[in-house]
């Protein structure tokens, strides 16, 4: 049996006024240890903005293997080039934006708190589901709070990959890759780490690799 897996997914800050500057600070982090994703959330803002954004960073990302995810919006991504799609239960529903991006995109969907509403995304086809907040966040306000159990089951009883997702930062990130988390999904806790971006990945990684060991 293969050894238990859990990557990093790093999910952007919601605005990003310097373009160029971040895309400095994401290479640094990116280089920096494995990270298999990244997610361009920039809610509400306009078409252009979100166009920019992906033009400036998916280069950056997806030339070092990390997978570029467009959150909310199949049709962009689609047309702006971006490898899935990550939708909540407020958005799209998922036949949608199956349809939208075709059979070789991702699309991935929050599930919240419910194993029910991830069962029926997985059943539909989609790559992975998320759960969570998993702890308080200020990025975005988390409707439910999941309990790490729920990672445990979802990996004893289904084959489609969990994201666990809300509130992840170093020090609490060990714990659920122990649960069965198959990625971390963090932001403010790259973003905004006290010693920069570049060493919260590899602080991250370090904390996967010890909850993967007590997993095994």
């Amino acid at each position: 049996m293969a050894p238990p897996l859990c990557r990093l997914y790093l999910i952007t800050p919601v605005r990003l006024d310097d373009l160029a500057g971040f895309g400095r600070v994401l290479s640094h982090a990116l280089d920096a240890g494995d990270v298999a994703a990244l997610q361009i959330r920039l809610k509400g803002a306009p078409d252009e903005v979100v166009a920019a954004a992906v033009d400036a960073l998916a280069p950056i990302a997806q030339s070092r293997g990390v997978a570029v995810i467009l959150n909310d919006r199949p049709d962009l991504a689609v047309r702006l080039g971006c490898d899935g799609v990550h939708i909540g239960q407020d958005d799209a529903p998922y036949a949608e934006a199956r349809r939208l991006v075709g059979k070789d995109r991702i699309v991935g969907v929050t599930c919240h708190d419910s194993r029910h509403l991830a069962m029926e995304a997985a059943e539909a086809g989609a790559d992975y589901v998320a759960f969570g907040a998993f702890f308080p966040t200020a990025t975005k306000a988390a409707k439910t709070r999941a309990d790490p159990e729920i990672l445990t089951i979802w990996q004893e009883s289904m084959q489609t990959p969990c994201v666990a997702i809300g509130g992840i930062q170093v020090a609490n990130a060990a714990g659920l890759a122990a649960a069965g988390a198959d990625f971390l999904a963090v932001s403010a806790g790259v973003w905004s780490y006290g010693d920069g971006p570049a060493a919260a990945v590899k602080a991250l990684n370090a904390e996967i690799a010890r909850g993967l060991a007590e997993r095994a």
